[in-house]
């Protein structure tokens, strides 16, 4: 069974950086894209960023210019750098298949931008 482990969340004021790590437990990427996905509290888990297997990339407006996916099959792990946080990109991040599966969802990593 593949778990995903996230990574690297904190907290950091406006205008800061972090940089998030999904680590799979066996080899998946070579043949899924992945998914960069987060929940903020009282609101539907939204799909922010997804990778093919071919890197080819995806972002949702609200972070299009600030975010960047990226992927290492050799090592299994997908990331995501965050830069220009807002207030409004607090949520927990979860990485999955894109579409996602019930089976992979992790316990996430949360993320919190604030003074």
């Amino acid at each position: 069974q593949v778990q995903l482990v996230e990574s690297g969340g904190g907290l950091v004021q406006p205008g800061g950086s972090l940089r998030l790590s999904c680590a799979a437990s066996k080899s998946i990427f070579n043949i899924l894209a992945m998914g960069w996905y987060r929940q903020a509290p009282g609101k539907q888990r939204e799909l922010v960023a997804a990778i093919t297997s071919n890197s080819s990339t995806y972002y949702d407006d609200s972070v299009k210019g600030r975010f960047t996916i990226s992927r290492d099959n050799a090592r299994n792990t997908v990331f995501l750098q965050m830069n220009s946080l807002k207030p409004e990109d607090t949520a927990g991040y979860y990485c999955n298949a894109a579409p996602p599966s019930p089976r992979y969802w992790g316990q996430g990593t949360q993320v919190t931008v604030a003074s």
